[in-house]
């Protein structure tokens, strides 16, 4: 396999980021794109220069030259596409939330093990250079055992607010679209917890507008997490240990992130070496690493990680009374 040839399926605004970032992959090349849309089609391709141009997602997934499909569709309709591809023996890429619900994201994986295709949640926050840092920083024990993590993400939506943000058939609402970074950090850090409690400001179509969550780990460790559509948040993270704190600084998920250890009086910040782009390039890497090798699974992104996320966001959303039609499937 010489350049691993990819496909964008849905030409919004953060397909165009990974596209862009792509370009930064030696070894990758953005072959097609395909939007229902197709002067949105033509426009992206035009930007991203890609060979081939389809307005039907169905020719994109036919099309024999492409090696694997990037989905950054509205996570609304994640479950229908990336089973599109899957079942024309496509690898994907999905943009999270993988699925509305675990039963969606459960049949997804099923169907990628069923079909022997390879299939990652593409949660880029964890294959960027700041958070193996933070890892390496926890597992050193410098500042102790974990106790609490703290994390925010909100920004005020503009107005008239776009429709993906609140329209529940788009798996709309504050959780699934922002708070997954606070909650994906809380169980990737400390696993799956044993107690969740959550309340939520309801938007008129009854999706959350700001939610805020409380959740309890098998040690005794808290975390304090929240979400809004409504307010500006700091969108920044604290590890909390017994001997000290890791500050993530606005805005945590991301490339740009800064990271600062505080033990007592005295804080440093971790040295992380950054390269251009978005940070997307990271998650495009590996999977081309993982289709080199022939995998099914990442190794880093795992299916059981995928399905931990998508349990609690499901225990989450009971909590508060958040449901989409695709739940009672």
């Amino acid at each position: 396999m010489d350049k691993i040839r990819w496909g964008i399926l849905g030409c919004g605004k953060i397909a165009n980021k990974f596209a862009s970032d792509l370009r930064l992959v030696d070894d990758a090349e953005l072959l097609a794109v395909a939007s229902r849309d197709q002067e949105k089609a033509n426009k992206f391709s035009q930007e991203h220069g890609s060979k081939l141009v389809f307005n039907t997602y169905e020719e994109l997934v036919a099309c024999p030259e492409v090696d694997v499909i990037y989905v950054a569709t509205p996570h609304g309709f994640h479950h229908e596409h990336v089973l599109l591809c899957l079942n024309h023996k496509k690898a994907v890429l999905c943009e999270k939330a993988f699925g509305l619900n675990a039963r969606e994201v459960d049949e997804m994986v099923a169907t990628a093990k069923n079909n022997h295709v390879f299939l990652m949640e593409a949660f880029w926050t964890k294959f960027l250079p700041q958070f193996g840092q933070l890892q390496k920083v926890i597992q050193s024990g410098e500042i102790g055992a974990l106790k609490m993590i703290q994390a925010d993400f909100g920004f005020r939506a503009a107005v008239p607010p776009p429709q993906r943000l609140y329209d529940p058939r788009l798996g709309g609402g504050a959780l699934l679209d922002i708070g997954i970074y606070p909650v994906f950090l809380a169980v990737t850090l400390l696993g799956r917890p044993v107690e969740v409690n959550a309340v939520m400001s309801p938007y008129p179509s009854q999706v959350d507008e700001q939610i805020v969550m409380n959740l309890k780990f098998g040690n005794d460790e808290l975390a304090v997490l929240s979400a809004s559509f409504a307010a500006d948040t700091p969108v920044e993270a604290t590890i909390i240990g017994t001997k000290g704190y890791i500050r993530m600084q606005n805005r945590f998920h991301n490339a740009t992130s800064r990271l600062e250890v505080v033990i007592g009086d005295e804080s440093r910040e971790i040295s992380v070496e950054r390269e251009s782009g978005h940070g997307y390039q990271y998650e495009a890497r590996h999977v081309g690493e993982c289709l080199r090798h022939k995998l099914s699974e990442s190794p880093v992104m795992t299916f059981s990680d995928s399905m931990l996320l998508i349990e609690t966001l499901d225990r989450l959303r009971r909590q508060c009374g958040i449901k989409y039609e695709s739940d009672n499937t």
